[in-house]
């Protein structure tokens, strides 16, 4: 089978129609490309050149062999372009998991972010659970996750994103809603919808030890694992709720969202997980880029 090398001789005779000056262009001398042609005239078994003392003239097979021996030479020069780019981390596809409440603020900058900076890079979302992430991660089914608790095992990479405080959610015309000095104390007895054990446990234990550290006790009428829905109760007039700051972006009519004190260390967590036997130096890439997403953020 032909070599590119021996495409190149033939293309650039082909453009000269003259041996002395494609062999010049080409930094050879004329008798060696003569060769690579007369070489790939054999391996094809057909004549791609008339040739005379007078002239150089391309037969019919060879200019329907120039047609494809051009795009041949364009793709291979684009696989090579293409395999530097991915080396260098300017090109490939990555697997992105993350969770819902991450679609609020955070995740849609990132993507934002990606799209303009990094377009040779393909990222697949996918929305799931933290430990429904930790086990994707490590069979490889996702490259990054974005969770809500540390990974903290061997060969596993793992940072905190963003902290963020929470706020209070609770219908308008609810008596706190007026009020800008709250406290946890102020949910002592409140009927309060609480994220479920079973669906958010970094939410549900971090909570529920701050009602017990603070000798608060509201009124849990319902345990859910989704924001939206959780949200949609208060709406309704069912009870009050502690959700991410970035979790006030959803807009319901009779829902108001407030700042309360809730004392030091009581913030949500965005964490970033990744194998760090990745090879894939696109990784590293949106590494860097997702953290200066996360710096740019309010606090």
């Amino acid at each position: 089978m032909f070599e590119l090398s021996q495409l190149r001789c033939f293309t650039t005779v082909a453009m000269e129609l003259n041996f002395r000056r494609a062999a010049e262009r080409l930094n050879m001398t004329q008798p060696p490309l003569s060769r690579q042609i007369q070489l790939l005239e054999h391996q094809l078994g057909v004549a791609l050149f008339t040739r005379n003392t007078r002239s150089v003239t391309l037969t019919a097979a060879g200019r329907a062999f120039l047609v494809e021996a051009q795009s041949l030479l364009a793709h291979a020069g684009q696989a090579a372009l293409t395999a530097q780019r991915v080396a260098r981390g300017e090109a490939g596809a990555l697997a992105l998991g993350f969770v819902a409440s991450a679609v609020y603020e955070f995740l849609p900058k990132v993507v934002s972010d990606a799209r303009i900076g990094l377009p040779g890079i393909d990222i697949a979302l996918h929305e799931m659970n933290t430990f429904e992430q930790q086990d994707a991660l490590r069979a490889r089914r996702i490259d990054l996750g974005i969770v809500r608790a540390p990974m903290q095992h061997p060969g596993i990479g793992c940072e905190c994103l963003l902290r963020e405080p929470f706020v209070l959610a609770l219908p308008r015309q609810h008596p706190l809603a007026s009020r800008d000095d709250l406290s946890v104390e102020a949910l002592h007895g409140q009927p309060f919808i609480l994220y479920a054990h079973s669906a958010w446990q970094p939410f549900n234990e971090l909570l529920t030890g701050l009602f017990r550290a603070s000798g608060v006790a509201p009124d849990i009428v319902q345990m859910l694992g989704s924001t939206l829905t959780i949200l949609a109760l208060v709406d309704v007039g069912m009870g009050l709720t502690l959700v991410p700051r970035g979790a006030s972006r959803i807009r319901f009519e009779n829902v108001a969202f407030r700042p309360i004190d809730l004392g030091p260390g009581i913030r949500s967590e965005l964490y970033l997980i990744w194998r760090e036997d990745n090879d894939n130096p696109a990784l590293h890439t949106l590494l860097h880029a997702i953290r200066q997403t996360a710096r740019a953020l309010p606090a």
